[in-house]
């Protein structure tokens, strides 16, 4: 979830990238890295996990690619990266049903936490993702919102504004969820501000639905309008979000 690829600095390479990652692309994104140094195999891994956890689809190019990247890694930083994404592909697959790996993803998790450093580029992304195991997997609220304040500083200090967008929607789901309105509402508007800044459209329709869920009528159903919009025009992608958009049959008795 690093932000490559969106900055007015980056190469030509990087940016062709983030624009197929940012529309759901993520094999045409991944076709275009060499394959040849640690850095490239790695993001290819990281394209390829991050297919999986949208689409549930794609699980052995992902699992092929990480190994790649993980025979690549030479130094503790690329180790604990590769192993950082081990963590979220086993995350994605027991998130989705596919197979219960939540005992991997905490030991790839651990594995990366003792190679990146504190402070290190891809502290931030780590902790973000021990919060997701935290509030999903072992559904600890409390460990959750410690680790995404810690991914949400690191975040900030490194101008990181794509994980700084999923930072701010998940500390606002948690307060959505206790009941802090206005607290969830400030964040899932950050969150999609953020995201529409960017262009990252596969990460928009999900924002606007939040939002939508903090927001008062007419606005709740343009904003979930939208986001239906944008979720059809990707193909149905996050494929999670359908149970949400899917409009109710006319007629049909409702709880």
């Amino acid at each position: 979830m690093s932000g490559n690829g969106t900055t007015a600095d980056d190469d030509p390479l990087q940016t062709a990238v983030w624009r197929l990652r940012s529309r759901a692309c993520w094999a045409d994104a991944a076709a275009l890295l060499p394959t040849d140094t640690p850095r490239a195999t790695l993001q290819r891994a990281t394209l390829l996990v991050e297919r999986c956890l949208y689409t549930e689809r794609g699980w052995e190019a992902a699992e092929g690619a990480l190994r790649t990247a993980e025979a690549r890694a030479l130094s503790d930083e690329e180790r604990g990266a590769a192993a950082c994404e081990r963590g979220q592909l086993a995350y994605a697959a027991t998130l989705h049903g596919v197979r219960d790996r939540a005992d991997e993803a905490r030991a790839a998790l651990g594995r990366a936490a003792a190679l990146i450093a504190p402070g290190a580029p891809g502290r931030a992304l780590l902790d973000f993702r021990r919060g997701l195991l935290a509030e999903n997997l072992t559904h600890s609220p409390q460990a959750a919102r410690a680790a995404y304040r810690r991914a949400h500083a690191g975040a900030t200090a490194q101008a990181d504004p794509l994980l700084l967008s999923f930072t701010w929607r998940h500390l606002a789901g948690l307060a959505l969820r206790e009941g802090e309105l206005a607290e969830a509402r400030h964040g899932f508007t950050e969150s999609l501000r953020l995201r529409e800044e960017l262009g990252y459209l596969v990460g928009t329709a999900p924002a606007l639905f939040s939002l939508a869920e903090t927001e008062p009528e007419p606005e709740a159903s343009r904003l979930r309008e939208e986001a239906r919009r944008l979720f059809r025009l990707l193909g149905g992608v996050p494929t999670w979000l359908a149970e949400h958009l899917t409009p109710p049959t006319p007629g049909a008795a409702t709880a």
